[in-house]
């Protein structure tokens, strides 16, 4: 290397704990993109694993507007939560249709975001799920309908359901959620800027853009001193 030649700096880190049945976690992911294209920094995100109810176990086709008013108290009171989320999704540019989410267990997904990860295809695989889990009714949490998701994004469609059908990949899902946990993390979305800003919920655009500035502003004052 020559005397007046410098390494590019490496892109900022962002860790996202997230679950593809989490509503605000999508709109999380929106903000988060949002904030990112406002700094124009060179950021690489990186999304783990965590369940908000890794005890579900709906019956297959149970709409989640169904099984969250049996634990509501009612489908009023839920479909007016859903209708304030929906609200909001929408100021993100996003499109919920909760009368045909489909309630679903997530670990399979997790576990094929896992396998996405391995190829290359994290980002569309947690894009894809989100969309299709919150946006066009798909249950996934059924193999046959993650295995064909898995060849949208370029993935070989048998073997994302070898790798589903043979259990793989559960303990990086678990490995993820221990660090949660280690993190202190009790609800998600949850971001960790550099490794050392934590923002928990779906906050602001701008909220992460100060985070990212503060990030990348510490790092050059690392550098200089």
């Amino acid at each position: 290397m020559g005397v007046n030649e410098t390494t590019a700096p490496a892109p900022l880190e962002i860790d996202v704990w997230s679950d593809v049945a989490c509503p605000w976690c999508y709109i999380g992911k929106r903000r988060l993109e949002a904030g990112v294209r406002e700094t124009g920094a060179d950021v690489v995100v990186r999304f783990h694993s965590y369940e908000l109810q890794p005890d579900a176990a709906p019956a297959p086709g149970t709409r989640e507007i169904d099984a969250l008013a049996a634990r509501m108290g009612g489908h009023e009171r839920t479909q007016q939560m859903f209708e304030h989320v929906t609200g909001i999704a929408a100021g993100e540019g996003l499109e919920y249709r909760f009368d045909d989410v489909i309630a679903a267990n997530t670990f399979d997904a997790h576990r094929l975001i896992q396998h996405a990860k391995a190829h290359g295809l994290e980002a569309e695989a947690v894009e894809r799920i989100f969309a299709a889990h919150f946006t066009e009714g798909v249950d996934v949490g059924d193999r046959d309908a993650l295995a064909a998701l898995a060849g949208e994004i370029g993935l070989d469609v048998d073997e994302a359901r070898r790798v589903l059908d043979a259990g793989d990949l559960a303990e990086a899902v678990r490995a993820d959620e221990q660090a949660a946990a280690q993190l202190g993390v009790t609800g998600v979305p949850f971001f960790v800027i550099d490794g050392r800003y934590g923002v928990s919920g779906a906050q602001p655009a701008a909220l992460f853009a100060q985070g990212i500035r503060q990030a990348l502003a510490d790092r050059e004052g690392a550098a200089a001193g």
